[in-house]
């Protein structure tokens, strides 16, 4: 996995060659137009990260922020890590069945989505369950 000792998001995108960075700024500008209220963006563990503030959730086992989600440009591929949709066993499948319908065979593991264009990312799928993932949801996982 590529790792990015950025700190800020801006920092981390300038650091990308020109078509991986537009293709990470697309997908960011979707997930912060449907990020529910109480989740921020941040950069940590070597990307761009969605995560719980410890002001909202303070126990965490690693004293950490709950991540909920990542996204980051890999070697071959651009990673989408839905932490949210892997807890949550009803909504992992029901996204797996509506992104396939979307684009056809995912290429997703348990939580990430790789995917090396836009004709493989299930945009109307990711807006949708992205809304679904709030911090109260999270935290209950």
């Amino acid at each position: 996995m590529v790792s990015s000792s950025a700190t800020t998001v801006q920092q981390y995108i300038n650091e990308l060659e020109s078509e991986k960075a537009k293709m990470i700024r697309y997908v960011r500008k979707l997930i912060l137009k449907n990020l529910t209220k109480g989740i921020k963006e941040t950069m940590d563990w070597g990307m761009i990260n969605y995560e719980i503030p410890l002001s909202t959730y303070p126990e965490t086992y690693n004293k950490k922020p709950l991540s909920v989600m990542s996204l980051a440009s890999q070697k071959h591929h651009y990673a989408l890590y839905l932490h949210g949709v892997y807890c949550d066993e009803k909504l992992h499948t029901s996204f797996t069945k509506e992104a396939e319908e979307e684009v056809g065979k995912l290429n997703m593991g348990k939580s990430c989505l790789r995917f090396k264009n836009l004709e493989g990312f299930p945009i109307k799928s990711i807006q949708k369950v992205i809304k679904k993932v709030t911090p109260e949801m999270y935290i209950k996982c």
